[in-house]
């Protein structure tokens, strides 16, 4: 047999009384696609640090194409051979794209800039190599991640959840490269909750469940549900059917909306309408970076539109275009970002003062002070209710998994019973078991009668979740299609730009 290009054996990792890594063995064939599952918190980005030098292992040995290895620093695991693309992102939000790139990569700029180009049309990862990094969308930036890290030439690449933001069609050809680079003499550690990509992709899969080792298996002789009760111990519960009913009152409209942000870099808008009812749940599929991240600011509030275009967003029939994000919420408002660790969280506070961020409302605050007890008692809620995986309501924000981070930022907002519920990429980064109880907690206030709007870059997502489709291409919305009447392939010609919105009946309207 051919030795393994890389070997772990014994590796544990302990942070204070937690246990992210214990006693992992762990074997990467030359030119193999490896996978690593587990649920959120069971140690899978843990390990890849180890790997990358990230951080380094309290026990046990690795060896790297032979020979023994002690990684101190990423740039060293860079120098071995070693690249990682990162769940959460590492760039400079000041700097341009390959400004970015030059960080890692030597060469001329000009060069670099070319590169970056070639790439991006090649492996359908396209962005703007001068463009800067605070003006991408979260799915631009994971392209440049991916870009950055093919461009060192690795030995192994180590891409963690590499595909949550990407369109169907560049995943497709993100596939394609991994399996040229895979005949070429690179293996892949990948790591992913959408198993169907295990299964497509990867000819191994180590399994996590607690930080330990449960098995290793080849993923293409077992079929989705057979790896979900292997990662998480338990069989999956069915989709949650929406109920019918009659449409509710309008919670949301925009109504012709054009705006275009004073940022050079930003989507213009143009004539946006769409409508949420209550008991009913509307999904903007698209490509990332085709106004999504615009669109989401004036929902939100973090933009205000100027007076000259006050009466193009209503909330719960009052006009909300000139309300700050704290005035929209006292409406019934509740938004989840999709920078969960940007937007939804500061990173370096306690999950408790994070749930003060949103919830202060719901009289944790005494006299202008905190109720600490109060506070501890929501949080704690939070986390029981939404199986949030953290040592307690003191733990640091980012301390968390991505996926815990989420379920608990989605808990937060939830628990606010606010009358429309805006929610950006719900399940990104989510394992399979979480993701399902998010769609179907989202279904179930849908059910009770909350108008939620869901932006999603997964289709079938936004099939299982939505009643209405809409797409967002280029800055303009199409007209809201029956999620039930209409076929995956359909949304796709539109996320590309195939159709037009004048092309297409109002089938809302024939609902």
């Amino acid at each position: 047999m051919t030795a393994p290009l890389l070997s772990l054996r014994g590796i544990s990792k302990s942070y204070g009384q937690i246990t992210a890594n214990q006693d992992v063995d762990l074997d990467v064939a030359p030119q193999s696609i490896h996978a690593i599952l587990g649920e959120n918190g069971a140690g899978k980005s843990t390990l890849m640090k180890l790997v990358y030098g990230v951080e380094q292992p309290d026990g046990g040995s690795v060896v790297w194409d032979g020979q023994p290895l002690s990684l101190a620093s990423p740039a060293e695991a860079r120098r071995q051979g070693i690249g990682m693309v990162f769940q959460h992102f590492s760039l400079f939000e000041t700097l341009t794209v390959v400004e970015n790139i030059q960080l890692v990569v030597p060469g001329r700029k000009a060069d670099l800039t070319q590169r970056i180009r070639t790439l991006g049309r090649d492996f359908g990862l396209e962005v703007d190599p001068l463009a800067h990094v605070h003006a991408l969308s979260v799915g631009e930036r994971q392209r440049v991640e991916i870009i950055r890290c093919l461009m060192t030439n690795p030995k192994l690449l180590i891409l963690d959840e590499p595909t949550s933001v990407l369109p169907p069609q560049s995943v497709d050809k993100l596939f394609d490269t991994l399996r040229r680079l895979r005949d070429g003499g690179v293996s892949i550690l990948f790591i992913s909750h959408k198993l169907e990509e295990i299964r497509s992709i990867c000819d191994r899969a180590t399994i996590l469940r607690g930080g330990r080792v449960t098995g290793h298996v080849d993923p293409r002789e077992h079929d989705a549900h057979d790896l979900a009760r292997m990662m998480i111990g338990r069989d999956m519960p069915e989709p949650m059917p929406a109920l019918p009913q009659s449409s509710g009152e309008k919670r949301l409209e925009i109504i012709g909306l054009d705006y275009r942000s004073d940022d050079p870099f930003a989507m213009p808008l143009s004539d946006i309408s769409l409508t949420v009812r209550a008991g009913e749940i509307l999904g903007i599929a698209g490509i990332s970076g085709n106004g999504q991240s615009e669109l989401a600011a004036l929902i939100s509030g973090e933009t205000i539109l100027p007076r000259a275009l006050r009466d193009r967003i209503f909330m719960m029939g009052q006009d909300a275009g000139t309300l700050d994000a704290a005035a929209r919420r006292q409406l019934g408002f509740a938004f989840v970002p999709e920078d969960r660790l940007g937007r939804g969280v500061v990173p370096e506070m306690s999950l408790v003062l994070n749930s003060l961020l949103t919830a202060h409302s719901l009289k944790l605050l005494s006299h202008g002070l905190i109720d600490k007890a109060k506070a501890t008692a929501f949080t704690n809620a939070c986390i029981g209710q939404y199986d949030v995986r953290t040592p307690g309501p003191d733990a640091v924000a980012g301390s968390l998994s991505g996926g815990n981070l989420q379920k608990f930022i989605i808990g937060r907002e939830i628990m606010l019973s606010p009358k429309l519920l805006f929610v950006a990429q719900p399940t990104w980064g989510v394992d399979v078991g979480a993701a399902s109880a998010i769609r179907r907690r989202l279904i179930t206030l849908r059910n009770e009668g909350m108008a939620i709007l869901v932006i999603s870059e997964e289709l079938e997502e936004l099939f299982e979740l939505c009643d209405f489709i809409q797409v967002l291409h280029h800055g303009r919305l199409s007209l809201p299609l029956v999620t039930r009447h209409t076929r995956p392939e359909e949304i796709g010609r539109y996320m590309i730009g195939a159709h037009t919105p004048s092309q297409t009946a109002d089938q809302k309207a024939l609902a």
